[in-house]
């Protein structure tokens, strides 16, 4: 089994004084990674993620995810290369297809959306650019569907599986049983993850309008996508999720970070 990482989505700053004061904040709690999403508000993830390993000494930082359609294959390999460069090598790329919702911004960047089979091909194309780089940093794919779970079992070095909110561990397991079919000998060497969207059971007005269902339906449903409060029980299924699954890493948005904190320091001491 690998070790554990744990990682923040980080939310949006005002300006760079807070966005640097989170990355500082996720360092000093304890986290591996600082992740940005793909725009943060409207701000370029890349430029913000410069600005964090700046203030930061050991903390990974990433895109979770960037969205293919939004970027030029050249221009993405520039950018990814010298953050990369720049911080050491604490920078990880996430790569995915981009939800329906990105289409407008797409467009405004003067670049195609397409459709999903679309995006699969050209994202494919992309990571084959990426990887003509020799010294590259750790590629971290989204994937839930068939295909994208086809790629990322050939491409990636992370999986981070994209499930809906819902989901529960019988059809999560289906899912993740159906990757490592497809990874085959190279299961090993893919780091497995996924991405909560809450801990506890609290209402949450954000999650209730991203999701279109609120946190206290998702726990008393006992959907994956959520940790229950009681930090022992928390680590005992995050455990279990390792043992069974092979998943090691485990982030989830910034307005988490301290319960989930703990929950992570006693996941370490008590698995590694």
């Amino acid at each position: 089994m690998k070790p554990f990482r744990f990682g923040i989505v980080a939310g949006h700053a005002r300006d760079l004084t807070s966005w640097t004061a989170q990355a500082e904040r996720v360092e000093k709690l304890g986290f591996d990674t600082l992740l940005a999403t793909d725009p943060v508000g409207r701000a370029d993830p890349f430029v913000l993620l410069g600005a964090a390993a700046a203030v930061t000494l050991d903390l990974t930082v990433g895109t979770f995810v960037l969205a293919d359609p939004f970027r030029d294959p050249k221009a993405l390999d520039w950018q990814v290369q010298t953050l990369h460069q720049q911080t050491g090598g604490r920078f990880e790329l996430g790569l995915g297809v981009g939800r329906p919702g990105a289409k407008a911004h797409t467009e405004s960047l003067g670049r195609e959306f397409g459709e999903p089979g679309e995006r699969i091909t050209r994202m494919a194309e992309t990571i084959a650019h990426l990887k003509r780089s020799i010294d590259r940093p750790r590629l971290v794919l989204a994937a839930g569907g068939p295909k994208m779970l086809a790629l990322a079992a050939q491409e990636a070095d992370t999986v981070t599986f994209t499930w809906a909110p819902k989901t529960t561990e019988a059809e999560a397991e289906s899912i993740v049983d159906r990757f490592r079919k497809l990874a085959e000998e190279r299961l090993p060497d893919i780091e497995l993850g996924l991405n909560l969207m809450a801990v506890g059971d609290e209402p949450s007005p954000g999650i209730a309008r991203w999701a279109g269902v609120d946190v206290p339906e998702l726990a008393a449903a006992g959907a994956v996508t959520v940790l229950p409060a009681d930090p022992g029980q928390a680590v005992e299924r995050l455990l279990g999720w390792r043992e069974r699954w092979g998943i090691s890493y485990v982030t989830i948005n910034s307005g988490y970070a301290e319960p989930f904190a703990a929950i992570a320091e006693r996941a370490r001491l008590a698995g590694g």
